[in-house]
């Protein structure tokens, strides 16, 4: 995973009410950040909260992430991006975490225009007649020519938004001020009028129209899988290694739950199976290691709009025991997945010593994946 995503969260947010910071507020049942969160799944995760926020964060279940603010946004975002480095990371997406309704389109369309610099920013042009005003009157007008307004996520080379970060005395309005005093050129790309930043109360009903308005497409894919036992000492399973007298027989290491769960999502989306991405006739993919397969899955799905919303894999066998072990599967499938852990369930049955698990020559795996449109 080569893209992280900063969600930047740590202020206040008193112009828009409430008891608690805006990001926190309820949005469609759920808190802003939880929404925000969602549109960056698959990726790797960073949320910048204030320390009073630790709680809520929690509570939110998320796998991203947490890093404390400092006492400006561009030390926080410095913050979040020290705690990156030497984790791979190539690229950055910046955002506010007050800006829900950030669409997969617009995502893909920055990561686009990376391949040809080092920054791109969303922004739409200034229609609008200009005044200047003072003392509540219309003092002159402002020639609107030139004008952008400025929107996140802001995406940077990882490398070169770091070291301008590292460079830049003091606070700056967006990372792209910050960019541009390192002498990073930075590419305009075309915003969204939804992608509305939460300031002021009535901007939290306005938000709530426009997910109403959205059209919720939802895909449902299966997976089966069969792996025959073989000599060995272990077996690999959701991601686990597991203990056992015999270990599974495959050109891979043979995950048949992750296998099953893989094509689950490759048939929610309609891209076939493991089988037409990674062709076991090709020598690469001998003994690799399955999260490589549902990795690829699961980017697939974010290129192409969609979300995990959930997915249920059933280990069927009658050895090993696969309760002891469940818990630590579903950690592994949602960190793999870039999930939060609610979205998965891992269970077992047997075959009650029917058929070919029942005799103990292999085990079977079902799974379902739920996909929801980002």
């Amino acid at each position: 995973m080569t893209t992280a995503a900063i969600i930047v969260a740590a202020g206040r947010g008193t112009r828009a009410g409430g008891e608690i910071p805006k990001q926190w507020q309820s949005l469609a049942g759920q808190p802003v950040l939880a929404h925000t969160l969602a549109a960056f799944a698959g990726m790797r995760r960073v949320l910048v909260i204030h320390p009073d926020d630790s709680a809520r964060a929690e509570a939110l279940g998320t796998d991203a992430l947490l890093v404390a603010g400092g006492n400006s946004r561009a030390q926080s975002v410095r913050n979040a991006l020290e705690a990156l480095e030497g984790e791979g990371i190539t690229r950055v997406l910046i955002h506010d975490g007050a800006r829900p309704l950030v669409t997969p389109d617009l995502i893909a369309r920055l990561d686009r225009a990376l391949d040809d610099g080092p920054a791109a920013a969303p922004a739409l042009a200034v229609t609008d007649a200009l005044w200047r005003g003072a003392d509540g009157e219309v003092a002159g007008t402002q020639n609107r020519d030139g004008l952008w307004r400025a929107q996140t996520p802001q995406a940077f080379h990882f490398d070169a938004i770091l070291a301008a970060h590292r460079a830049h005395p003091g606070d700056a309005a967006d990372d792209v001020e910050v960019a541009r005093a390192a002498g990073l050129p930075v590419r305009i790309v075309e915003g969204s009028e939804d992608n509305l930043k939460l300031t002021f109360p009535g901007d939290f009903a306005r938000a709530e129209t426009i997910l109403k308005g959205r059209r919720m497409e939802i895909r449902l894919g299966n997976g089966y899988d069969v792996h025959a036992f073989t000599e060995g000492d272990h077996c690999w399973l959701c991601g686990v290694k597991v203990p056992h007298s015999k270990a599974l027989l495959g050109h891979s290491d043979a995950d048949v739950g992750m296998h099953a769960l893989t094509d689950a999502i490759y048939g929610a989306l309609a891209q076939g199976d493991i089988g037409r991405h990674f062709p076991p006739s090709d020598p690469q993919w001998k003994g690799a290691e399955s999260h490589i397969f549902l990795r690829h899955a699961i980017e697939l799905a974010t290129k192409m709009g969609f979300r995990l919303m959930n997915c249920d894999v059933t280990l069927v066998c009658e050895r090993p025991k696969i309760g002891p072990h469940a818990e630590a599967m579903r950690a592994a499938l949602a960190a793999i997945m870039g999930v939060d852990l609610h979205r998965v369930s891992v269970k077992a049955t047997t075959s009650e010593r029917l058929g070919f698990t029942g005799r103990e020559e292999g085990i079977a795996a079902i799974a379902t994946a739920t996909l929801v449109q980002a």
